[in-house]
């Protein structure tokens, strides 16, 4: 499968790639990460006045109605740098959300803002021991008056640290495993009686454990109606992830290819060596397939096909086995300075690999389409 572009979504891609490779190359990465904050506001700032993050939301909600096509190929080139900043948790995941779910007042408000790039959102869903069920929810949540106090803990919330608001999953109603019950609340990550504690993960971004103990938050949504929407919201995040992935086995190729050109056993290249050439040419065919599945993926999306959620699991699953085949094989191939800090193999292998457990690795979605297409 091969994406024609249109004229305005090749303006997309060119400018970030432009961006990028002015403002964002492998040095300005790792003191990014390094700082204090751990990500860059002028960064962000710098892709707000871009219009990326207005590239992918309705014209109704402010947009530039890109749709997920936009996100596919700002996600490709953002996974080719290793980009950093939360546009997928701001964007993709409480974006999305908020104009699938919100009222008007609250699409107005919330939405304005992160397309001006003034704030950034966090999606607090995962508990303890629930791994990827999303209707395994203990945090409850309680009427007050116009909005609903909340108690529970979160675990592993992506940009948290970084955030303004949480988009927090809690229960209204029923029991820890069932599907109905399951609300979504907005939450002031400053607000009282929340307790944020910090961690860096592998691939250089900032996550941390919540604790609720009686925290104001505002409904997203129907009351008891979250789960539902928390699946649609997965399938736009796989979608998302599986771009990103993509771009970072591209260039994974790439370097390997080069270093093989370069690097010499024996007085030859080792890119000479016939074994090492057939094993370039199975990750070339593992970019390649994840390439067109990333492509159908995005289109299903942008077309609002039926069935999704089954595609995106089968996506999810052969890409995340493709980008640690080739993931694997750039380390071997370039020995031990493979996973060197000064390297960025090594940080393209972690970022995969972190990709591969957000929102399901690749053996749960393998179950997963296997019982959508029972279902079928």
């Amino acid at each position: 499968m091969d994406i024609q572009f249109t004229e305005e979504q090749e303006l997309l891609r060119s400018s970030v790639q432009r961006l990028l490779r002015d403002q964002y190359d492998f040095d300005a990465r790792r003191k990014i990460v390094a700082s204090e904050e751990g990500f860059s506001r002028k960064q962000w700032q710098a892709f707000a006045e871009l219009g990326l993050f207005a590239a992918s939301f309705s014209e109704d909600a402010g947009g530039l109605g890109g749709g997920p096509l936009s996100t596919m190929i700002i996600m490709q080139e953002f996974g080719r740098h290793l980009v950093i900043e939360p546009f997928v948790e701001t964007v993709v995941l409480a974006g999305g959300l908020i104009e699938q779910l919100g009222s008007k007042d609250q699409k107005q408000g919330f939405i304005s803002d992160i397309i001006a790039g003034e704030k950034i959102w966090a999606l607090a869903w995962t508990e303890k021991g629930s791994r990827f069920d999303l209707a395994n929810v203990a945090t409850s949540a309680r009427r007050d008056g116009k909005d609903y106090v909340l108690s529970g803990e979160k675990t592993a919330v992506i940009a948290a640290p970084w955030a303004d608001y949480l988009i927090v999953s809690a229960r209204t109603s029923g029991h820890r495993h069932d599907r109905g019950g399951v609300s979504l609340f907005v939450v002031d990550r400053r607000a009282a009686n929340l307790d944020l504690q910090s961690f860096k993960t592998i691939d250089g971004r900032r996550a941390a454990e919540i604790s609720l103990r009686d925290v104001r938050g505002e409904l997203l949504g129907s009351e008891g109606e979250g789960v539902a929407a928390l699946e649609s919201c997965r399938d736009r995040a796989i979608g998302a992830l599986c771009a990103e992935a993509v771009g970072a086995i591209a260039e994974l190729n790439a370097a390997t290819l080069e270093y093989a050109k370069t690097r010499k056993q024996f007085g030859a290249t080792i890119g000479s060596f016939q074994v090492l050439q057939h094993r370039m040419v199975d990750m070339f065919i593992a970019h390649q397939e994840a390439l067109s599945l990333m492509q159908h993926l995005s289109l299903s999306l942008n077309a609002g096909e039926a069935g999704i959620s089954r595609l995106a699991s089968g996506a999810k699953s052969k890409i995340g086995y493709a980008g640690r085949f080739v993931a694997d094989q750039a380390v071997q191939l370039h020995g031990g300075m493979g996973m060197t800090d000064e390297l960025n193999v090594g940080h393209y292998f972690k970022r995969i690999s972190s990709i591969n457990i957000q929102f399901g690795d690749p053996a749960f979605h393998v179950l997963r389409y296997a019982q959508l297409d029972a279902a079928a």
